[in-house]
């Protein structure tokens, strides 16, 4: 508008092509940025400095990097600043991990019918997947599934151990 104003259209004709008042528009002529958001950028600013210089620092250690060059600003404000702008420490929560189950790996041959007829007739196992520094994890356990034709199997009385077999 003030490119306009200097061409000799009235700023009264520009804000109402525009749509605006022209009150807010002087006062922004006047001060184009509060004095509240400069405060808050010279505060991100500080926090971003911090967070390069030390990516696995929190919200509340980067406040008082920003605090010792002199940004005043509560942990609360940092929490808030670091949130908007998504500065996470490297060693806090990963996020966006919430990966769904993919398909499974093998047909479910038992059909979901868990009950042996007789020993070494159904083993059970499961595997899951974990993500590693230098590539994946797979963990494997695996089970027997036949306790009925053994004496001490199945009854309360013996405690287990590793191996599943109660221990009197």
């Amino acid at each position: 508008m003030k490119e306009l104003a200097g061409d000799g259209v009235p700023v009264t004709v520009t804000c109402r092509v525009l749509g605006l008042a022209r009150q807010p528009y002087y006062r922004w002529l006047d001060k184009p940025v509060p004095d509240a958001v400069l405060e808050e950028a010279y505060r991100a600013n500080a926090l971003f400095d911090a967070h390069r210089e030390d990516p696995e620092f929190g919200y509340r250690f980067l406040a008082d990097e920003a605090r010792s060059i002199g940004a005043t600003m509560a942990d609360r404000t940092a929490w808030r600043i670091c949130r908007d702008n998504r500065w996470w420490s490297v060693c806090g929560k990963k996020r966006g991990r919430g990966k769904k189950a993919g398909p499974p790996v093998h047909d479910d041959l038992v059909r979901r019918d868990f009950t042996a007829t007789g020993p070494n007739r159904l083993w059970l196992a499961d595997i899951t997947e974990h993500a590693a520094g230098d590539g994946k994890l797979y963990l494997c356990a695996g089970g027997f599934n036949w306790s009925s034709q053994h004496p001490d199997l199945g009854s309360s009385s013996g405690r287990w151990t590793a191996t599943g077999w109660p221990v009197r």
